[in-house]
């Protein structure tokens, strides 16, 4: 492999703290600057995190403009709070020569460094691939796009609902009522964070059997596009604008129960279809040859729905939960408030206990996966804005005098 740029320099290693981190855990030892923002690329960094990867999230002076979004959590932001678990903080001014100077300490030491900067800033701020491979060969470096590195809308900002509206989302979520309709939950963040995980995770790989680094680009509208691969095929034989979308009927749904609840049914397959029928007390439906394949009960309705919410009233969603069980795939809609005290979720670890500076104790989502043999990374709560500034500066090199000298400069707050 290629000598280290500490190496070359004569600087010491980062020798990043690992918290609460499990000794064999698959990405141990694996060092990430995470100097994105918002959702997407701390998304993917907090998923290396839950790898085992010791995680410096690198947030200018003002800090990740998603810490200042509204939140009904008083002393901190929720979603800042949630999507930068397990990782340790510092604050840098990296339009400042000393701020940038720091930052070359730590990518010396790192293995991946991610941003979320449009095309353009990067080498404006003296952080583009070529600038950063001097000081680390291997590095693996991570620009997360709205719209991808070239193209006509490169350098436009990108955000999950402006994907949604322009790459059919939108579209598609609201057919049923005419209306185009937002999907909730930032999924083309949440995805985008995903690939670049999964990317990075095969980046590594790559380095680890051939020695070298690289710079890799995962863009939103790519993740907006990825997620709709079963509507994105246009046969030479048909129009372009035929509808793509995949309707199972309107028995496969969510449907109203007593008392105000909700529960959601797939009967698609002829077996369930059978069973939904029993279940409710209505085995005609089932015995009805107008009703017996997918297609026809498509196209038919308007005559089954009615009488199947009609039979689901007798009883609420999570009572139907019991009597469904596994002969028909269903599940009640909750809030997610519910998932806190939920035994499946409790048996998989997926929730734990943190605290964090400043909103204190609380229960938040720990990891998404288990690797058996090889261990997990603990989860901890994210950090407060500039949290580890000194242990950091500390590991680097930087003795109290010049940590001072730091913050009277403004490279460090």
């Amino acid at each position: 492999m290629p000598p280290r740029a500490s190496e070359r320099h004569g600087l010491r290693h980062l020798k990043v703290r690992e918290m609460h981190k499990t000794a064999n855990a698959l990405l141990a030892g694996i060092k990430v600057l995470d100097l994105s923002a918002y959702i997407a690329g701390p998304s993917a960094c907090a998923l290396l995190a839950d790898m085992g990867a010791a995680v410096i999230k690198v947030e200018p002076p003002g800090g990740d403009a998603l810490r200042h979004y509204p939140s009904t959590l008083p002393a901190a932001g929720r979603a800042f709070v949630g999507v930068n678990r397990s990782k340790r903080g510092i604050a840098l001014d990296l339009k400042a020569a000393r701020g940038l100077e720091v930052l070359h300490r730590l990518v010396a030491g790192a293995d991946v460094l991610v941003h979320n900067f449009r095309p353009a800033v990067p080498a404006r701020l003296g952080i583009d691939y070529p600038a950063l491979k001097r000081v680390k060969p291997d590095l693996i470096y991570c620009a997360l796009s709205g719209y991808g590195e070239s193209g006509p809308l490169a350098q436009r900002a990108g955000f999950d609902q402006v994907l949604q509206c322009i790459s059919g989302i939108a579209a598609a979520q609201g057919l049923e009522r005419g209306e185009p309709e937002l999907q909730q939950g930032s999924v083309v963040d949440f995805y985008a964070g995903a690939l670049l995980a999964g990317a990075i995770s095969a980046a590594l790989y790559h380095r680890e059997r051939c020695g070298e680094g690289q710079a890799l680009g995962i863009s939103l509208l790519g993740a907006a596009l990825a997620m709709q691969a079963t509507r994105l095929v246009w046969a030479e034989s048909e129009p372009r604008d035929i509808e793509r979308d995949l309707r199972s009927g309107g028995v496969t749904g969510i449907h109203p129960c007593a008392q105000a609840s909700h529960i959601y049914i797939s009967a698609s397959t002829q077996r369930f279809w059978t069973n939904l029928c029993r279940l409710v007390g209505e085995p005609a439906l089932a015995a009805n040859p107008d009703y017996d394949t997918l297609r026809k009960r498509f196209e038919r309705t308007q005559e089954i729905v009615p009488v199947l919410r009609a039979a689901l009233k007798k009883h609420t969603a999570k009572e139907w939960e019991v009597i469904f069980g596994e002969e028909v795939p269903n599940g009640a809609v909750r809030a997610v408030g519910e998932m806190f005290d939920s035994p499946q979720v409790l048996d998989q670890g997926y929730i734990a206990q943190m605290h964090h500076a400043e909103a204190g104790a609380y229960r938040g989502f720990a990891r998404p996966f288990h690797f058996g043999a090889a261990g997990d990374g603990e989860a901890f709560a994210a950090p407060a804005l500039g949290q580890d500034n000194e242990a950091i500066l500390s590991e680097l090199g930087y003795d109290p005098g010049e940590i001072a000298a730091l913050r009277r400069s403004g490279a460090v707050p």
